[in-house]
């Protein structure tokens, strides 16, 4: 089966350095891919992408050795497993805010008898090889959004399920949630106080810490905190901050 190079770079110490999908297209995701990301993160949440845009996505992140992975619109077993059986190496879950929400989490992504997850990986096959389920259970990642007040409430049992690779911190929805500006990099002192205790929280628990960034310098800071999972802007915002780019050095302010 092919490997998941999230899973050797976690185990050496290292950090994996994702980069975001929003629009659509099959050639984009290439493009993307090919600039060598560890992971892309096709998003299924949020914005434009639906399932039948998603598995072109796919087939042309495999054109090269970036991780395809699936950000699900909700914590729901059939798109879970659909998006699996699709290719995708990990999935990120949004709003898991209980203990029972992980154990769903955990048990819709894994087979019997250490799951629940319904058998029939048509394209996984392709992408991963025929010993695909044999070996899917420890090769496959899933992420458990900590995003809410609740989610804090209930992290040390969160944490400690079995079987929970990784947790995703996304800094807007968090922000929001203690009442604070949504934003991704320069967060209010109340949230970055929450930011420091899910990452402290997760290394106690062995538990892999990823977290949404706006611009690299953040990233890099937070990388540098201990953070192993890094999602640096998106597709759409690298397009338009490069259009901006050249129209500004083409259309310079004028002189007062």
């Amino acid at each position: 089966m092919r490997e998941n190079r999230l899973r050797m770079l976690w185990q050496s110490g290292d950090a994996a350095i994702n980069g975001w999908l929003t629009l659509p297209n099959g050639f984009s995701a290439e493009t993307m891919a090919h600039q060598g990301w560890d992971s892309l993160t096709i998003d299924l949440q949020h914005g434009v992408i639906d399932y039948q845009a998603m598995l072109p996505m796919l087939q042309a992140i495999s054109t090269t050795d970036t991780v395809p992975l699936v950000r699900v619109p909700w914590l729901e077993p059939g798109i879970l497993m659909k998006t699996l059986d699709a290719g995708a190496y990990g999935v990120i879950c949004p709003m898991v805010n209980t203990r029972e929400d992980a154990q769903n989490l955990v048990a819709w992504t894994h087979y019997a008898p250490r799951g629940t997850r319904s058998f029939g990986p048509i394209r996984a096959l392709l992408y991963a090889g025929a010993d695909y389920p044999q070996h899917a259970n420890d090769t496959i990642v899933r992420f458990a959004m900590i995003e809410t007040a609740k989610a804090l409430d209930n992290l040390d049992a969160i944490l400690s399920v079995e079987g929970l690779d990784a947790i995703y911190i996304g800094p807007s929805d968090l922000s929001l949630a203690l009442g604070c500006r949504p934003v991704f990099d320069d967060v209010d002192p109340k949230v970055q106080q929450a930011i420091d205790h899910i990452l402290a929280r997760a290394k106690a628990h062995g538990v892999v810490a990823g977290i949404h960034n706006g611009n690299s310098q953040g990233a890099l800071a937070r990388m540098a905190a201990g953070f192993q999972f890094l999602t640096v802007s998106s597709d759409a915002r690298l397009m338009a901050a490069g259009a901006q780019g050249v129209l500004t050095a083409m259309r310079p302010a004028p002189a007062n």
